[in-house]
């Protein structure tokens, strides 16, 4: 495990990257508990009781992700819903259902994401969370509803429904996952990583779902009310957690506000906060639209690694990885008819994402300002190929299969989820790390960006790739 002592840091007001002749010594406090600055005299840095700010952060990063996760899961149910109708063209918007989800989807998070930056330093980070998760929980308490209400004498008008409701749960989810990671960029780094490794969970928990639909579902209504009412639960118990939070002494420390690095010189410490001051995000006392060309500047490597990162794994998983089919598939059984595709992707890619990202917990090797970290990032582009002649079908240019067996794929999904977990947590946790702790928020809503920019040109760039197969 990389362990480092404090002193072993340069110390801006929010930096916990090491300097060249730093020394890594065993026995000391991690880099995921080191603390982002100095604590001013007299205030001492609490400790995170129970880990109760770590589960709080883990269950945020669950509830953020997992109600899209359903959404998309429960595609059974809405191909049921558009073709329950008496008139069989309009059961044809179901052939464009999933087309009109990514644009839909993808428009939204990109325009939520450059409000969320613009309304960082004008909108209190309390506001911003509650209303999304108010948002995301009103949208699929109604969809819950429209659940057991019969549409078949409205198909269309329940489809323009569907894609308006998931674009704007597309865009709250955004804002409220963009701002949480945000938020976690003033605390030390486990809990970014604590937040990022329950979005993996969430991705396992509706692989998990989809399996259990498959065995033990007889009624897709049925199954698809219970996503629906998982996730509803879920997100109210997102709002009571973060209600909670700040009541916690740990996170109370950390969400005191932030003075702006350029006040104080390097010798100077900044005013103790008076007793009883009110608590808030950093940043909070500054109104202004936080500067954009130093994050990017201070960010670009480790954007272009998160970028990349996500460009691979999304031309790969699902567009790829979704039709590689089982070499035994003639033989009709259920694990290569039926079972094949849900747990050697869905499942093997989402439990191996998670488990890299975990790791991340205990291992934090390359650092921010290392070059084996893009150079591990680039290396995934061997992935592209393996899975290319993996039994992908149909096939119409390149007819060769090379990877004769089913343990192929599967030994390819687990290194592109556990090479994607772990690289992709380490970039996102070093980012608001590498900036003065007023420009930590503002900066995790950039590594937010630079996510969605990854995932929106692989999933663009993933239908070339199909069409060259």
């Amino acid at each position: 495990v990389a362990m480092a002592s404090e002193d072993d840091f340069h110390h801006s007001s929010n930096s916990t990257y090491r300097t060249a002749g730093s020394s890594v010594r065993t026995d000391q406090e991690a880099l995921l508990e080191k603390p982002l600055d100095r604590p001013p005299p007299g205030l001492q840095r609490p400790k995170d009781s129970f880990h109760g700010a770590y589960v709080i952060f883990f269950s945020l990063g669950i509830g953020g992700l997992l109600p899209w996760n359903f959404f998309i899961t429960a595609k059974e149910y809405w191909v049921f819903k558009f073709r329950n109708c008496s008139d069989p063209a309009a059961g044809e918007e179901s052939n464009y259902f999933e087309s009109y989800l990514t644009v839909a989807s993808t428009v939204s998070s990109v325009l939520c994401l450059m409000a969320n930056f613009l309304l960082v330093n004008r909108v209190p980070i309390r506001v911003r969370v509650l209303a999304s998760l108010t948002v995301m929980l009103t949208i699929f308490l109604v969809m819950t509803v429209l659940v057991k209400v019969d549409t078949s004498s409205w198909t269309y008008g329940f489809f323009a429904v569907t894609i308006v409701c998931m674009a704007v749960l597309s865009g709250t989810s955004t804002i409220f996952n963009s701002s949480v990671f945000g938020m976690t960029g003033s605390f030390p780094m486990r809990n970014s990583q604590a937040l990022i490794s329950g979005g993996a969970m969430g991705g396992t928990i509706s692989a998990v779902a989809l399996l259990v639909d498959l065995a033990a579902s007889n009624d897709v209504t049925d199954s698809a009310l219970a996503f629906f009412l998982t996730a509803d639960v879920f997100l109210g118990l997102c709002v009571g957690l973060y209600l909670l939070l700040p009541r916690l002494e740990y996170a109370r420390f950390y969400l005191r506000p932030a003075w702006p690095a350029h006040v104080f010189s390097g010798e100077e410490q900044p005013p103790q906060d008076p007793p009883g001051a009110p608590l808030a995000a950093p940043g909070a006392h500054d109104s202004s639209i936080p500067p954009l060309r130093p994050i990017l500047e201070r960010t670009a490597g480790l954007g272009f690694c998160v970028v990349y990162l996500f460009f691979i794994t999304s031309l790969i998983f699902p567009a790829i990885s979704t039709n590689i089919e089982s070499l035994d598939k003639g033989s009709g059984s259920l694990w290569s008819t039926k079972f094949f595709v849900p747990l050697t992707t869905f499942l093997l890619f989402n439990f191996a994402d998670l488990c890299g990202r975990q790791v991340t917990a205990w291992i934090q090797v390359p650092g921010p300002r290392s070059k084996v970290l893009p150079g591990l990032v680039l290396l995934r582009t061997c992935l592209l190929p393996l899975f290319m002649f993996c039994n992908y079908q149909p096939r119409v240019r390149l007819h060769t299969v090379v990877f004769q067996s089913d343990l192929y794929p599967v030994l390819f999904t687990s290194v592109l989820g556990l090479s994607n977990g772990y690289l992709s947590t380490l970039a996102l946790m070093y980012g608001p790390k590498i900036v003065p702790r007023e420009l930590a928020e503002a900066t995790g809503v950039v590594m937010s960006f630079y996510l969605c920019l990854g995932l929106v040109l692989g999933s663009a760039c993933s239908a070339l790739l199909v069409h060259l197969i």
